[in-house]
């Protein structure tokens, strides 16, 4: 029998010599060098970069105010707000106004995660009563809670109760957001599988459902932090005999711009704060989930 298999021309060597070369050559260059330095991507120099930006911020700040670039009403020198940053940190009226907030914040925070996220998890177990309130549900969370505020001022009176309320009606739908969502997010394998092996339903719950939902659970914590405060200082704007929103009004209407900034920083450095606790409460509560 004659094979059919012919010899390889001469052309055709010489292209797959240049083609083997070609790829031994890709192979052994060097990699390229990344676009941003190993020194820069390193935790050191990430915190030296936000510092360079901290300072030219507030250089660029120091420029505008000197020269008046912007009016004075509406700006104030650095020097000015972190002298008046001084006197509120060695003094005790920002303090007591902190902490009014602050009070305020976390009740409205810690009422609305525990009635949002009961009724969330309720209403994903309970299909039928989801579907049956869900419209009046998505109609109540539509509505702007500052409007809601002179209500909560009329019910309440110039109390922390009108503060909490303000703040609870805008943390408790984000649980109940989140806690729907994470529950609906099982995997339905997981629970049939659940179902063979005969487990019941508690053991779904606490085994399969809960730790499911429980990243977007707190998810919505963190989320609802950030917006039970924002609940609270509007809250004080509108009505109230402390807190800081009340600090800020009484600033406004003096024109002390360097106060306004004084206490935003506050503000601020508080949400960061706070912000920075619940994510180091969430990384110890799931430290079980792979990274």
């Amino acid at each position: 029998m004659t094979s059919n298999v012919q010899a390889p021309t001469h052309q055709e060597t010489i292209l797959a010599k240049e083609r083997d070369n070609a790829q031994i050559k890709y192979v052994t260059r060097s990699p390229k060098k990344p676009l941003v330095s190993k020194k820069i991507r390193s935790s050191g120099g990430i915190f030296l970069g936000r510092v360079a930006i901290l300072v030219v911020a507030i250089a660029i700040w120091q420029f505008v105010a000197k020269y008046e670039l912007l009016s004075p009403t509406v700006t104030s020198s650095p020097e000015a707000v972190f002298t008046w940053l001084w006197d509120a940190v060695t003094g005790t009226t920002m303090w007591a106004n902190l902490g009014s907030t602050l009070y305020a914040t976390i009740l409205a925070w810690a009422l609305g995660n525990i009635i949002g996220v009961t009724i969330g998890i309720a209403l994903a177990l309970l299909p039928t009563v989801e579907k049956l309130v869900s419209p009046y549900l998505s109609a109540l969370n539509a509505l702007p809670r500052i409007a809601l505020a002179p209500l909560f001022i009329v019910a309440f009176g110039l109390t922390i109760e009108s503060k909490v309320a303000l703040g609870f009606s805008i943390v408790v739908f984000l649980a109940i957001t989140n806690a729907r969502a994470g529950v609906a997010s099982v995997d339905i394998e997981h629970l049939n599988l659940a179902n063979v092996l005969g487990a019941s339903k508690i053991q779904r719950f606490f085994k399969i459902l809960l730790p499911v939902a429980v990243p977007s659970i707190f998810g919505g914590m963190r989320l609802g932090l950030i917006y039970a405060m924002l609940g609270v200082l509007t809250a004080e704007l509108m009505g109230s005999v402390s807190g800081i929103g009340v600090q800020l009004q009484e600033a406004a209407g003096m024109f002390r711009t360097d106060v306004i900034y004084g206490l935003l920083i506050v503000l601020a450095l508080t949400a960061t704060l706070l912000n920075a606790l619940t994510a180091a409460v969430e990384r110890y509560v799931l430290r079980w989930q792979p990274q």
